[in-house]
């Protein structure tokens, strides 16, 4: 366990989707955090190794967000890198965010793993959250989601909520050292259900539009992204709708005591606290 009187925990990704949940739920513990990404005043860049020292220097734990994601190139050798200084550190308490079914994203946990092998992975499935503030949030308020991937396989929705609870029990309890934490919401849809799950929080109809890759990275770039991070989602999406995740969990029970979080409630919530 942690005490207030211990040096900070790194938790990278600064004000990421699942980073600024991790943080704030260990500051209400009085647990220093030291929350870094490229624009904090010590800045942690992935790309950039000789950020990495300084961000690491005095830190007790540290919880690892990747962007932007395991499963792109490069990725694996990134934090295998970053895992030898944690361990020229003696930084043994770690959690890695991972993605479940990626082969790149496995390649890094086995990559952390090898060389601190107390840390910890939470390793899980699509994020609820990516309907209501993340990639496919804008889309999904305008009423149709039009992106390329499976009408008929479906996927169990994690809450990123049920996600930051067990990385930080994680981080606090030793009990997990050298796990892969596999997290799943309660039950699996396809990407049509939750489509029309956070329609009805928003209160309108929310469609899903199967589209082409190249329809994708088109609509992508158009936004604003590098066509390179449009077809390595793409190829994800890809990789592990094929029915290798469609089976549940009950880890997030395990650990937290308490079911997982339906993607109806999550999303019922994240709208309601959108709306304030």
């Amino acid at each position: 366990m942690f005490s207030t009187h211990d040096a900070p925990v790194l938790v990278v990704g600064g004000a990421g989707k699942s980073a600024r949940r991790v943080a704030s739920r260990l500051d209400s513990l009085g647990v220093p955090v030291r929350a870094v990404s490229r624009t904090t005043a010590i800045p942690f860049d992935w790309s950039d190794p000789s950020t990495w020292d300084a961000a690491l220097d005095g830190i007790t734990a540290a919880y690892l967000s990747y962007a932007p994601d395991l499963a792109f190139p490069g990725a694996a050798d990134q934090i295998a890198d970053l895992a030898r200084r944690l361990a020229d550190h003696r930084i043994e308490r770690v959690v890695l965010l991972s993605g479940r079914g990626e082969a790149g994203a496995r390649a890094a946990e086995l990559s952390l793993l090898d060389a601190v092998p107390t840390a910890r992975v939470v390793s899980c499935s699509f994020f609820v959250q990516n309907f209501t503030e993340g990639v496919f949030a804008y889309d999904v308020q305008a009423g149709e989601l039009a992106i390329p991937v499976p009408t008929d396989v479906p996927e169990p929705f994690v809450d990123l909520e049920d996600v930051a609870d067990v990385a930080v029990a994680a981080l606090r309890d030793d009990t997990y050292a050298g796990e892969v934490l596999e997290l799943t919401g309660p039950e699996a849809m396809t990407f049509g259900e939750a489509c029309a799950s956070v329609g009805a929080a928003l209160g309108h109809p929310v469609s899903l539009r199967a589209i082409s890759v190249e329809e994708f990275v088109a609509s992508v770039v158009a936004a604003g992204e590098p066509a390179e991070v449009a077809y390595g989602l793409a190829e994800l999406f890809a990789e592990v709708l094929d029915g290798r995740n469609v089976a549940t969990t009950d880890t997030i029970a395990r650990v937290l005591g308490r079911p997982s979080t339906s993607m109806s409630a999550a999303a019922q919530r994240d709208v309601a606290q959108l709306a304030h």
